[in-house]
């Protein structure tokens, strides 16, 4: 089975969580493998209290209750060691473009830990799999490795079948995709994005709306024709990540001023 070529170590990681919304629900399972480039792994694995009740029909996906975290750390008094692990790391998962990295990130600036997960690069396995074979994780573990995903939504179980699947990849692709991080982030579209939940991304290199009314007009437009949707959408439940991205575009423009 190929081996992913690596110039720095990348951590694949997985998440279970309290809903599928970054910006309101909680992580409460994360699996991290780290990759290094002398070949060796290290894994970090931690259930965490999510400080709130886990809804009934998502523990019937991952079979996680409140007992079993109630005595579990929360996620800022874990959120430095995470970001230790992972630090100089780029990022894989499986739809973790869409999913996971915008919840960790979400959840680390919860915790006052500034990140900033744009100088990394991202690979979703899930991409390089819809973009060739369209399938679930299950599935895909099944089409390309020929086993079957017995351990399904648990995080650990989850983010080791990812990397077996992405060296099964690597194998079948073999000159179609190339064997290293910097193309896998190409292919599986790690570019064009602004913010982690994508409300904003990237269209010929100019920041635009990805929602609402303004959907496909530039950020910079907006503000300057509405400077109020900017005081609206710091006001609303975006996720931290998008308003923070938001100042950052609304400073530049003052800066040019």
């Amino acid at each position: 089975m190929a081996q992913l070529q690596l110039e720095k170590p990348i951590a694949f990681f997985d998440l279970e969580t309290t809903g599928v919304d970054p910006a309101k629900d909680r992580i409460i399972e994360i699996a991290i493998v780290k990759l290094n480039t002398d070949g060796t792994r290290d894994t970090y694995i931690k259930r965490i209290n999510p400080e709130r009740a886990i809804p009934a029909e998502t523990t019937a996906i991952h079979g996680i209750t409140d007992d079993d975290v109630k005595d579990a750390p929360t996620f800022k008094q874990v959120a430095h060691d995470i970001f230790t692990f992972i630090k100089n790391c780029d990022l894989g998962g499986y739809n973790s473009n869409k999913f996971d990295i915008p919840c960790l990130a979400e959840e680390l600036l919860r915790a006052g830990v500034e990140v900033d997960f744009k100088k990394r690069k991202l690979v979703d396995v899930q991409q390089v799999f819809y973009k060739m074979e369209p399938r679930t994780l299950s599935a895909a573990y099944n089409f390309y490795c020929q086993k079957e995903h017995v351990n399904a939504h648990a995080a650990l179980a989850d983010v080791e079948a990812t990397i077996e699947i992405l060296e099964s990849q690597l194998d079948r692709y073999n000159g179609t995709i190339e064997n290293n991080v910097v193309e896998l982030h190409k292919f599986t579209g790690g570019d064009d994005f602004v913010d982690y939940a994508r409300r904003i991304v990237l269209k010929n290199g100019v920041a635009v709306f990805n929602f609402g009314k303004h959907k496909g007009v530039p950020v910079e437009q907006v503000f300057k024709k509405e400077p109020q949707y900017y005081d609206w959408m710091m006001q609303s439940d975006f996720a931290l990540n998008t308003k923070q991205c938001i100042s950052e575009i609304l400073n530049a423009m003052l800066l040019k001023k």
